[in-house]
């Protein structure tokens, strides 16, 4: 998969980890966007790095896309922690 279907899929995967994690974002949509792809790149790479399943040359397959959306909640998350939490 090229860097543009990563960066794609990123996008789809953030939106997904947003559905999962709603609330409001101290970064909004750009921000969530930004963490979306950066969690597709690091599930990924955690994917491939750590757990011994290497990345899919294919969009469609399932193990990358939950690491990418995995990857996308854990970056979600910390981004939460250490920008605050303004879920009201």
């Amino acid at each position: 998969m090229s860097i543009l279907g990563w960066i794609i899929l990123g996008l789809l995967a953030g939106a997904i980890a947003k559905l999962l994690l709603p609330g409001r974002d101290p970064g909004g949509f750009l921000g969530t966007t930004l963490i979306g792809i950066a969690g597709a790149f690091l599930g990924g790479w955690i994917s491939s790095r750590w757990l011994d399943h290497p990345v899919s040359k294919h969009f469609y397959d399932g193990a990358t896309w939950a690491a990418a959306i995995g990857g996308s909640l854990v970056l979600l998350i910390v981004y939460r922690v250490i920008f605050g939490n303004s879920r009201d």
